[in-house]
């Protein structure tokens, strides 16, 4: 994605947390219509419908909606998750590293070859790293926010970025509410930021993705002026 901090938009109806997150119908193809007007380089799409009340359906008719890459976001188990994923139209799965164990997530990462699907694993820290082979996966997200607790750490994302591969891109997930928030990420070296509750609220989602996506942009100009004097 180049210097800066790209927008994955997120579609998500709800969370274990807080309920729903919008009293208006959640109809995805719309949503990412919209992500996709406001200038989002990806769509995240939550397909677990216990939890978050999301489902395949909802990624098969993003698909159809947006040519954008498409990220399933799920507790992703099997071999057979990844595969689903891919008929449905994703081009990436999100393998969390804290809820598998180090033969499930290895065993996943080289499924995801096969099945010819980006893998964008999930850590909340630095020492999850010994855990898999990080060049294995497409891109490592920070979760900030708790499994547990769901509370959110806004300065876990810096803190762990440092010791993420080189070469390796980096997604920043959870906390991320406002402008000041990409660019700090940017700053930090992420490549993208994934934003769902805070679009989900917004009174415009487009809108709201542009302010996000233009504080990226304005780090990446900062970044070539810098490298230009």
């Amino acid at each position: 994605m180049g210097l800066g901090c790209g927008v994955i938009a997120e579609i998500k109806r709800r969370s274990p947390s807080k309920g729903a997150l919008t009293q208006t119908e959640v109809v995805p193809a719309e949503l990412a219509t919209e992500y996709a007007a406001g200038g989002a380089v990806a769509v995240s799409v939550l397909t677990d419908s216990r939890f978050f009340g999301g489902s395949l359906a909802d990624l098969g008719a993003v698909a159809r909606a947006v040519d954008l890459p498409l990220l399933r976001k799920d507790f992703v188990v099997s071999p057979r998750d990844l595969i689903d994923a891919k008929v449905s139209g994703a081009s990436a799965a999100l393998l969390i590293a804290g809820a598998l164990s180090d033969a499930e997530l290895a065993s996943l990462l080289s499924a995801a070859v096969e099945v010819g699907i980006e893998t964008l694993v999930e850590v909340h820290g630095s020492d999850e790293f010994e855990r898999f082979d990080v060049q294995m996966a497409s891109a490592v997200g920070v979760n900030q926010r708790d499994l547990v607790t769901f509370a959110v750490d806004r300065d876990r994302a810096v803190a762990v970025r440092s010791t993420i591969p080189d070469g390796v891109p980096a997604v920043a997930e959870s906390g991320v509410e406002g402008a000041e928030d990409v660019a700090a990420l940017a700053e930090a070296g992420f490549s993208a930021v994934l934003v769902g509750e805070v679009l989900m609220r917004a009174p415009s989602r487009r809108e709201k993705v542009i302010e996000l996506v233009e504080a990226g942009r304005g780090v990446r100009q900062g970044l070539r002026d810098n490298q230009s004097g």
